[in-house]
């Protein structure tokens, strides 16, 4: 099967989304450039903009054409055997951690891709494509969960080759002389992924710098979108820790944005989405103190009936704000529909003897009822040094057996992931909420109400509770810090981030894996009827913009809330013609879903 007729299969499952039109009366509405018109840049055209990116423009090869030619064949057996790890997902310019989600997107290449070493590449290629019309795609880690880093017929710039981690002792931003402290930072390419960082930062340097809990996450990206880690309930979110970012906006130009030069953009690309404000080329990151502790908390208790799970939840209810709800416990955890209360939380700061101290009375209550509990085997309560939180030859001589290695032939030994994100690597999603809880729930006259909703909403499936990716409980410095930014303000005092979400394998076209469209559908609905049990408890509770609905409602307040008004003119200011276009991003309600027609 051809490119085109492999873009034409993918574009069917594409649904036909009806976006805000603003059109002129009598003016035609303007349309980018498609390979098939006419106008589409010439050969000549390419090989300048080849020549001015020092050779790296690159024809975007698609893996998965080899299953789709022939499931059978070398080529696809080739594939399925590297398609689950998330190191060689990120080397191919082609293909997205995500492959799609149904009856929303499914990835497809681009045309041509730049592989940007420098700004001036990423100059060169934005300026190609303004010039001529074009559609532009930005990816780095490639995990948008909607589809925002890939798009047929588009030219793609991939900053996987802009990866340089420098830690700096003391950081002053362009233009702060006197007005600000200089103080410790690490700059990051905009293609790092955050294993890079980390290795660079706490391993090497026993410092941190906040970033996201999956190890091959986009730097860049996560800055862009708000951004959580696993220790994000004491250092805040990923996008407050951001000093000064190097930036290409639509016109071509190479611009630094701070506090004191280009305010106003600096605060956009804190949390008001990737790829929409420009090409972040590299960005300067606070760098913090490192506690000597870092653990975990990882341990199942099983109900023997559904009557014993409320109770147990209701306890729960009660014993997260008298005991965890602070910056000293982060992560999760999950309520199930076998009944089951899943603790998957990390803690900081903490020794192995003080953590296991905070977790006694609740074990206690636990095991004073083993008629109605069983906290089931391998549970795991204890910490260890901090430094080695991401040190791969640490973790293999004290036998801790947390991540998953690329073992293609020259893989660096850093090249890991965490076993429990597996799951999300070449996976397709058949639905996804989420939704921000405030901390009110917590109080002693809701903790009935927010209890017996967990419940309900867990009969039709698991429903997550992510505490570290809100900042209720959080030190006042992580909060005001976020309050500074454009993530929605119910972040701040949300206790947490509700997920409930489903998915599966499979790409369309690819005979025996392709996706089971009915069964998402049905899982979608239950997806929706289980965060509506919560919703009932924050109707305005909003939603975090990296993970969440593709068809969310009403989502400029959902993922931005007060802050929208004051993003949607950035981008005016600084994208007029809407170069920069990603799916319910700021300003995307002016454009067709496929960002191709502006209306």
């Amino acid at each position: 099967m051809d490119r085109r007729a492999l873009l034409r299969l993918s574009g069917a499952f594409l649904p036909a989304l009806a976006m805000t039109s603003r059109k002129v009366p009598g003016k035609p509405p303007f349309r980018r450039r498609r390979p098939s018109d006419a106008d589409w840049p010439s050969k000549a055209a390419w090989k300048r903009l080849n020549d001015e990116i020092d050779g790296n423009l690159i024809a975007v090869d698609f893996p998965l054409e080899a299953c789709i030619r022939d499931v059978d064949g070398t080529g696809c057996k080739n594939l399925l055997a590297n398609v689950k790890n998330p190191y060689y997902i990120g080397d191919q310019p082609g293909l997205t951690e995500t492959l799609g989600w149904v009856d929303a997107w499914f990835t497809t290449p681009s045309v041509y891709g730049v592989a940007a070493e420098t700004a001036n590449h990423v100059a060169a290629a934005v300026n190609f494509a303004r010039e001529n019309n074009l559609r532009l795609v930005v990816k780095g880690g490639g995990h948008s969960y909607q589809g925002t880093s890939n798009a047929p017929d588009s030219l793609l710039i991939w900053t996987r080759r802009m990866h340089d981690v420098t830690v700096h002792k003391r950081f002053l931003p362009q233009g702060c002389e006197g007005k600000i402290a200089a103080q410790p930072a690490v700059t990051i390419g905009s293609g790092a992924i955050w294993m890079q960082a980390y290795d660079a930062v706490t391993t090497k340097a026993g410092a941190y710098v906040q970033g996201g809990g999956c190890t091959t996450v986009g730097v860049a990206g996560l800055v862009q979108s708000g951004g959580f880690g696993s220790f994000s309930k004491h250092y805040g979110t990923c996008a407050s820790g951001l000093l000064e970012a190097e930036v290409v906006t639509a016109d071509g130009k190479i611009r630094t944005a701070n506090a004191c030069t280009n305010a106003d953009l600096f605060w956009a690309l804190k949390g008001g989405g990737g790829g929409t404000f420009g090409v972040v080329t590299q960005v300067t990151l606070r760098v913090r103190e490192l506690p000597e502790y870092a653990g975990g908390a990882i341990f199942s208790v099983r109900a023997s009936s559904d009557a014993a799970f409320r109770r147990l939840l209701r306890y729960f209810a009660g014993y997260y704000p008298e005991r965890l709800f602070n910056g000293q416990w982060g992560e999760q955890v999950h309520i199930g529909s076998d009944n089951v209360l899943g603790v998957s939380m990390v803690s900081l700061g903490l020794s192995t003897e003080e953590a296991r101290k905070v977790w006694q009375p609740f074990l206690g209550w636990v095991g004073r009822s083993r008629a109605n509990y069983t906290v089931e085997p391998g549970m795991i309560l204890g910490s260890m040094p901090a430094r080695h939180w991401w040190d791969v030859e640490w973790s293999k001589e004290h036998g801790r057996h947390a991540f998953d290695s690329d073992t293609r032939p020259g893989a660096s030994e850093n090249n890991v992931w965490w076993t429990g994100d597996a799951g999300q690597v070449a996976w397709t999603i058949y639905g996804f909420e989420s939704l921000w809880l405030p901390g009110s729930l917590l109080e002693d006259n809701s903790q009935e109400r927010l209890a017996n909703a967990l419940f309900a909403g867990s009969r039709h499936t698991q429903v997550e509770l992510h505490f570290n990716k809100g900042l209720g409980g959080a030190p006042r410095e992580a909060v005001e810090l976020a309050r500074d930014t454009a993530t929605n303000p119910a972040v701040l005092d949300a206790f947490a981030l509700a997920i409930v979400a489903d998915g599966g394998g499979g790409y369309p076209g690819i005979r025996g894996h392709e996706p089971d469209v009915e069964t998402a559908r049905k899982s979608r609905q239950r997806v929706l009827r289980c965060m509506n049990e919560l919703r009932a408890l924050a109707p305005i509770g909003g939603s975090y913009v990296s993970e969440s609905n593709f068809f969310e409602k009403d989502w400029q307040r959902s993922y931005w809330g007060s802050n929208y008004a004051r993003l949607a003119a950035i981008k005016k200011k600084y994208d007029a013609s809407g170069l920069f276009f990603v799916h319910n991003g700021v300003g995307s309600e002016e454009w067709s879903a496929d960002g191709f027609t502006q209306f």
